[in-house]
C-alpha cells in the first residue's frame, strides 16, 4: 500500500534553500535541542482533572484519565510531544500550504491539493460530527494547544524552515483522514490508465488482456454461500460480463482472524499488518488509553484522537483496504466560453472558488477551481490525455463524514452488535474489518459508503458528464458485505476480491493478485492447533508464490550462454523463499523485473508489473513478443531477460537484502547535510506479493512502502499479544526512541501490547492549570 506520508514528500531537491539553513544552523542546533518533559509535572489550561501518562522503556505510552475529555486532551498532548512536526507535516499537506514554508518546490503540489479540496472537506466533515464525536475532537485539539502554549523546545525542522507552528485546528485533526482516504481510494488513476491506454489507440479487448482480471478460483473473502443479500439475475449476469477486463488495485495489506476452534487455547487470535509508506517518523504511534468509559491499546495516528487499530477491554479488530470503487471521472461537454457544462437539459455554470496559495518568497498564487454537480474539475493537476475537462466525483469530498466517529465508537465496543452499530458513520475509506472478541466470536464488516451506478457503467473509464452516468444512491447499512463466526472457523483479508458475484451490489471490479490471501489461507489449512507463534511465523513469511507460477516458465527456457543455465538450475532447486540473504531471490526478482518490460513499447511504460498477464504470454504467445508473437518468441524473451539480469547484477551476483533496501526518508531532510542524521535503510526481504511484503521500485530495487504495523492479538485470558512499529516512537532524530524499533521490526520482532505489568521508564502527570 502506498502510504499517504510517502505520497505527500515533495521533491527536495528542488529545495536548496534548506541546504543552506542546514549548513548555517543545522548543526548549531544539535547543541540547543530540548527534550519534551515526560516525567515531573506539568500545569495546562484545559484538563479538568490530573492524568497519568506512563512512557515504556520502549517509548510506548499509557494514559490514564478520569474522564473522556482529559483522555484524548492527554493524546494530543504526548503526541505533539513525540510527533509535533509529523502533526504539523500532515496538516500542512492536507491543506495544501507547504509552499508557505517550502516556496516554490512545493508549489505543484499545494496546486493539486487545492483543487481536490481536502481542508474544505475536513471543515465540512467537521461540522457533520455529532456531540461526542466534536467533543473528541475538540479535547485532542485542546490538548495540542495547551501543549504548544508551554513554549516546548521545537523540532529541528521548525528551526531550519524559521517558522512557530500556528494554533491547531478541529481540521487539522479531520485532513488527515481524508489524505488516507486518498491513499487508500486509487480508483481514479485506474480511469485515467485506461483513459491513457485508448488515447494510445490500444484496444479494450487488448486492456483487457493488459489488465487481466481477478482469477475465478481466487480466494474471496466472503466466499459463496456465505451469508450475503442474493443478486437479482439481470445484475449478476452484468457483473460477471465486467469483471472479464478489470485493472489490479496496488494496495497491500494483511489481516486474519481464527477462531478457537482452531486455536491451542480455545480463544480467537486476530492479526494485522497494514502496509503503507515507510518514512520518518513512522507513520503510527503506539498508545494505550485508557478512562472509566474507554479503554483501548493498538496503533494511533499523530494528529488523530484514539486507536485506529488494535484492542479493547472487549474487542479486538484489524484492517485492511476494500479497494472499494468510490470515485469516478466524468468528461464534461462545455458550452462555448467555458463557463458551464451541459448536463441533462440543463446547461450549467461552473462553481468557482478560489484559493490563494502564499509562497515562501514569492508572490501569492491565485487558484480557480471550478466546481460542478459532481466535484472539482481536476484535469488540470491530472495527467489526463485530450483536451476536454474531467470533473471527480469521490465519497470523500462529500460534505457529510462521519468515520471518526466510527472509530470512537469502536474504542468502547463490546460486542458484535455495538461494534456494528458504530461502524453505521463509517464512510471512508472502507476497509476490511475483521473482528475477535473475548466470547470466542469472530466476524468481519466492510463499511462503507458504496456508489450504486447506472447499469452498464463499470466505473473503469471516464463517462460522459451529462448525468446519464449519475449515482443513484448508496448500498444501504444493512447490505454491507458481513460474516460472523463462519463455518471455516476462520476469515483471511489480503485485499483479494471480497465478495462473491451473488452479492447484489459491485462494491469494487479492482481487486489486488490473490498470492498474499492464498499463502495464508494455506498455512492456516495446514497447521493444525494454532498459537501465537505460528500466527507469527505466517506474519513473516516470505514464501513466493510468483515464483511457484513462474518456475514452469524457467522449466521450459532455452538458454545459451554457461552462466545462465548455471542459474537456472539454481533457480529450480530454490524453494522460493525471498529471504534477505537469498542469492537465488536476488536473480529471480530481477528476472521477473525484467519480463515487466514485455508490454513497454505499446503501453508507453518502462514496466508493467501484471503477473497473470506476463504468464498469459508465456504459455499461450502474446503480440508484444517479437516478431512473431509465439509462445515461443515470448519463452525467447524470457531467455534473454534472464541474461540481462546476470548483466544487471554484476559478476558477483549479490545477496537479495543488498540491493534490496527499506528505506526510511524524512520527508524534507533527505537531500541535505542532515539525510544520514534523519534518514535510515535496512536489509529487506520478500516482495510485492509475498506475506512479509516486500514491494520495490523496479528500477532500483528500493522498498520505500511495506508493514507499517504488526499486531497479533491473543484473546484467551491470559493471552500474549504483539505489536511493532518501524523506526521509533519519537520523531526527534536527537532522540534515544527515534529508532530503536527498528532493529526490532526488520528482524521480525515484537514488543508485549500490555495494558499493566508494564515496566515506567518516565512518568508525566498532567495537572490542571490553577
Amino acid at each position: 500500500m502506498r502510504g499517504a506520508l510517502r505520497w505527500a514528500g515533495i521533491s527536495v531537491l528542488l529545495l536548496l534553500a534548506l541546504l543552506a539553513a542546514a549548513a548555517c544552523g543545522g548543526y548549531l542546533y544539535l547543541r540547543i535541542y530540548t527534550a519534551p518533559q515526560t516525567s515531573g509535572t506539568l500545569e495546562l489550561a484545559g484538563l479538568r482533572k490530573p492524568v497519568q501518562v506512563v512512557r515504556e522503556p520502549s517509548g510506548v505510552v499509557h494514559i490514564r484519565a478520569a474522564n473522556e475529555h482529559d483522555l484524548f486532551f492527554a493524546l494530543g498532548v504526548a503526541h505533539a510531544q513525540d510527533r509535533l512536526w509529523q502533526m504539523e507535516f500532515q496538516r500542512r499537506v492536507g491543506a495544501g500550504r507547504l509552499s508557505e514554508v517550502l516556496g516554490r518546490a512545493a508549489l505543484e503540489q499545494d496546486r493539486f491539493l487545492r483543487t481536490f479540496g481536502f481542508y474544505r472537506a475536513a471543515r465540512n466533515a467537521y461540522r457533520s460530527l455529532g456531540s461526542e464525536g466534536k467533543s473528541a475532537v475538540d479535547a485532542y485539539v485542546a490538548g495540542v494547544n495547551a501543549y504548544l502554549r508551554t513554549d516546548p523546545g521545537l523540532p529541528l525542522e521548525f528551526r531550519l524552515l524559521g517558522y512557530e507552528p500556528e494554533p491547531w485546528r478541529p481540521a487539522d485533526v479531520l485532513v488527515w483522514a481524508k489524505m488516507m482516504s486518498f491513499d487508500l481510494s486509487a480508483n481514479y488513476e485506474s480511469e485515467l490508465e485506461r483513459y491513457r491506454l485508448r488515447a494510445r489507440g490500444v484496444e479494450p479487448e487488448r486492456i483487457a488482456e493488459l489488465m487481466p482480471a481477478y482469477p475465478e478460483d481466487g480466494p474471496v473473502v466472503l466466499p459463496e454461500g456465505a451469508e450475503v443479500p442474493p443478486a437479482g439475475e439481470r445484475q449478476a449476469e452484468a457483473l460477471l460480463r465486467l469483471r472479464r477486463s478489470l485493472p489490479r488495485s496496488v494496495e497491500a495489506s494483511n489481516n486474519w482472524v481464527v477462531s478457537g476452534r482452531r486455536t491451542g487455547s480455545g480463544s480467537p487470535l486476530l492479526a494485522n499488518d497494514p502496509h503503507l509508506g515507510l518514512g520518518v517518523p513512522a507513520l503510527w504511534y503506539l498508545a494505550h488509553l485508557e478512562s472509566p468509559t474507554l479503554e483501548a491499546v493498538g496503533a494511533t495516528l499523530p494528529g488523530v484522537p484514539g486507536v485506529v487499530i488494535g484492542r479493547n477491554r472487549d474487542i479486538a479488530w484489524g484492517v485492511t483496504n476494500v479497494g472499494a470503487d468510490v470515485q469516478d471521472l466524468y468528461v464534461l461537454e462545455e458550452t462555448e466560453g467555458g463557463r458551464g457544462y451541459r448536463h441533462g437539459e440543463e446547461v450549467l455554470p461552473y462553481r468557482v472558488r478560489e484559493e490563494r496559495i502564499r509562497v515562501k518568497d514569492a508572490e501569492d498564487v491565485v487558484l480557480r477551481v471550478r466546481e460542478t454537480v459532481y466535484g472539482p474539475v481536476v484535469s488540470g493537476v491530472v495527467d489526463a490525455p485530450g483536451g476536454r475537462p474531467l470533473a471527480l466525483r469521490w465519497t470523500s469530498l462529500e460534505p457529510e463524514d462521519r468515520t471518526i466517529e466510527a472509530f470512537l465508537g469502536i474504542n468502547r465496543a463490546r460486542n458484535w452488535r455495538e461494534f456494528n452499530e458504530a461502524l453505521r458513520s463509517y464512510k471512508a475509506p472502507s476497509q476490511n474489518f475483521v473482528y475477535a472478541d473475548e466470547e470466542g466470536n469472530i466476524g468481519y464488516v466492510a463499511p462503507g459508503k458504496f456508489p450504486v451506478r447506472q447499469e452498464g457503467h463499470s466505473g473503469l473509464a471516464p463517462v460522459p458528464g451529462d448525468g446519464r452516468w449519475d449515482w443513484r444512491g448508496s448500498v444501504p447499512f444493512e447490505e454491507w458485505p458481513r460474516a460472523f463466526n463462519p463455518r471455516e472457523g476462520f476469515i483471511v483479508t489480503a485485499n483479494n476480491k471480497a465478495v462473491p458475484d451473488s452479492y447484489p451490489h459491485r462494491i469494487s471490479l479492482e481487486w489486488a493478485e490473490p498470492y498474499r490471501a492464498e499463502r495464508i489461507r494455506r498455512m492456516i489449512l495446514s497447521a493444525g492447533r494454532l498459537g501465537v507463534e505460528d500466527i507469527v511465523r505466517i506474519q513473516q513469511d516470505r514464501r513466493s508464490l510468483l515464483f511457484e507460477d513462474f518456475r514452469p516458465v524457467l522449466e521450459e527456457l532455452r538458454v545459451r550462454d554457461e552462466r545462465a543455465r548455471r542459474w537456472r538450475e539454481r533457480l529450480l532447486r530454490w524453494g522460493g523463499e525471498v529471504r534477505p540473504g537469498s542469492e537465488e531471490a536476488a536473480v529471480f526478482e530481477a528476472w521477473y523485473t525484467e519480463l515487466t518490460r514485455l508490454p513497454a513499447r505499446e503501453v508507453g511504460q518502462e514496466y508493467w508489473d501484471e503477473p497473470r498477464y506476463l504468464l498469459r504470454a508465456m504459455r499461450r504467445g502474446d503480440t508484444a513478443c517479437e516478431p512473431s508473437g509465439s509462445r515461443e518468441d515470448c519463452l525467447r524473451f524470457a531467455a534473454r531477460a534472464l541474461g540481462r539480469t546476470l548483466e544487471r547484477l554484476g559478476e558477483e551476483v549479490p545477496e537479495w537484502g543488498r540491493v534490496h533496501r527499506a528505506v526510511f526518508e524524512h520527508p524534507v531532510l533527505s537531500e541535505t547535510p542532515l539525510a544520514r542524521l534523519a534518514g535510515r535503510e535496512v536489509s529487506a526481504g520478500g516482495d510485492g506479493y509475498t506475506v512479509n511484503v516486500g514491494p520495490y521500485d523496479p528500477a532500483s530495487f528500493r522498498m520505500d512502502s511495506g508493514p507499517s504495523y504488526r499486531q497479533v492479538i491473543d484473546l484467551a485470558p491470559e493471552g500474549r499479544s504483539l505489536y511493532v512499529i518501524p523506526m521509533g516512537q519519537s520523531g526527534s532524530p536527537l532522540s534515544g526512541r527515534f529508532d530503536d524499533l527498528l532493529g526490532l521490526w526488520s528482524g521480525g520482532g515484537y514488543l508485549r501490547m500490555r495494558t499493566a505489568g508494564y515496566e515506567a521508564d518516565d512518568t508525566l502527570i498532567l495537572r490542571p492549570s490553577r
